[in-house]
This record gives C-alpha cells, structure tokens and sequence, in this order.
C-alpha cells in the first residue's frame, strides 16, 4: 500500500486497528501511572517517564505492522536518534503519553494520540485517554467523514456544533498564555472557560462540547496532528490565526499559534 492507492475504506480500517493499539498502549501506561515511576528531563527539559517510551513501543511496533509503507515521526524516537529523513508529506505521527505533565502530576488528562498525514493534511486521527478509558476516531478524506467516539465500550458517532452566540472555550492546563488569551477572547461572549489536558481540547471543539481552542504556546506536531484529524472529521478547522490550515511536515516538526473552532 502507497500513498496513492489510499481510500476512505483503508482508513476505516486502520482505525480500527488502531484503536486496539492505542488502548494496549493505555495498558502498558496505566500500571506505570499507578505506580512510583521516576521523572527525567529531556534535552529541551519537557519531562518524560518510562511510561512515555513503552506506550510508543507498543504503537511503533502496532505500525510497523499495519502500514510499513509509511514513515513514522514519534516523539520519544525523535528525542533519542533526532527527526527522520524521508520523501513525501504522508507520514505517521505519534505522541504515545500526551500530557506528560498531567501525568507526573497524576491529573488523568493525558492521551495516547495516533496520527496519519496525507499529502501534508491530517486524515486519520485516534485518541486514546487510558484514565476515562475513552477512545476518539476522526477520519476525513476525499469528501466523506467518519466521526465516533467510545465510552463504556460502546461507540457512537459525534460532530462540532455550530458556533451559538456565548462560546465554550477550551485551553491547556499546564501551557496558557493568560494575556493572549485575554486579548483573543476579548470579541468573543464567553459563556464558559474549560482547562484541559493533552489533545483532549481537540475532542472537546470534535464533540461540540466547546466552539473554540486558540493555542498560543508553542507544540509539536505529533502534538496536533491525530486532534486536527478528529477536529476536521467532526466538521471542524484547525488552522493559523490568518486562516490557512495547519500544515505538517514544517522545519522541526514545530507549530505556531493555531485556532481549533467548530463551525461558524
């Protein structure tokens, strides 16, 4: 399988594979969660645990076996042996513990996020969130989407609603930027402020649950990518603060300031 004979049905099963994956990833985090595992600091002193290197094992090992066509970019193999040189803009991206901040400080906000790139576009998006055992899938390409999540081992499909009047806004935790923040909302009538972890601040503008997450601090794209899949597969955007879609594949594998909304 290349890049060129994809279709709608390949993602659909992908995702189900990797919706598995992603929850034996969870599996392999949680007794570390629950345990007293020990913090290190990476090169760019971001934290990470013996949890973050066996969930991106298991999906590593989880995608050498679906799709080996396709080159994988995942955070911890980027931080041990640096970025991977390859052709094309269809790729893998892979954050196995996002919010590993939430996780040293055993809040529950963090996700394994599972991420396909398609000619530079996120296409296909699964994001597993071990403590809530929740499972979120997005797919959109060619023009069709498919949108599920699932909760207490039943699944069941979900959108972005239509901006109303008052917003729901949803932002980091651990990563806010206060007076951005402030000044962005300043057009907006607030209803509600929710403070997130990890890429669930995606599923939230996903399932409607919030119309808009401005992020102003800086991410990586293994940090978006499954989130914008999902986003974009519930109807929603995810792009720049001059409007242009988030793109992949940038110098570093870094993004900039970015808008997830839901429909206008």
């Amino acid at each position: 399988m290349n890049a060129a004979g994809l279709s709608f049905e390949h993602l659909e099963s992908w995702a189900e594979t990797l919706s598995n994956t992603a929850q034996a990833a969870g599996r392999v985090i949680m007794p570390i969660y629950e345990s007293d595992f020990e913090v290190k600091a990476k090169p760019d002193h971001s934290p990470v645990t013996a949890a973050d290197q066996a969930a991106e094992t298991v999906v590593l090992e989880g995608l050498a076996a679906l799709a080996p066509a396709f080159p994988i970019v995942a955070e911890e193999q980027v931080a041990a042996m640096g970025y991977p040189s390859f052709d094309g803009t269809s790729f893998w991206l892979v954050d196995a513990l996002d919010g590993t901040k939430e996780f040293v400080n055993r809040r529950g906000d963090f996700t394994v996020n599972i991420g396909f790139v398609h000619d530079g576009v996120p296409v296909l998006g699964v994001i597993y969130t071990p403590v809530r055992d929740e499972t979120h899938v997005g797919i959109a390409f060619g023009g069709r989407r498919h949108a599920q999540v699932m909760r207490n081992r039943t699944w069941s499909n979900f959108a972005c609603r239509k901006r109303p009047q008052k917003v729901v806004v949803t932002g980091s935790k651990s990563h806010q930027i206060q007076s951005e923040l402030d000044a962005f909302l300043a057009k907006y009538d607030v209803a509600e402020s929710i403070a997130v972890g990890s890429s669930l601040k995606f599923c939230m503008v996903a399932e409607g649950k919030a119309d808009l997450y401005p992020r102003f601090g800086p991410t990586s794209e293994w940090d978006t990518a499954a989130g914008h899949a999902i986003v974009r597969a519930g109807g929603g955007r995810v792009h720049t603060f001059d409007g242009v879609e988030l793109a992949y594949k940038k110098d570093g594998y870094r993004n900039g300031r970015f808008l997830a909304e839901g429909p206008v």
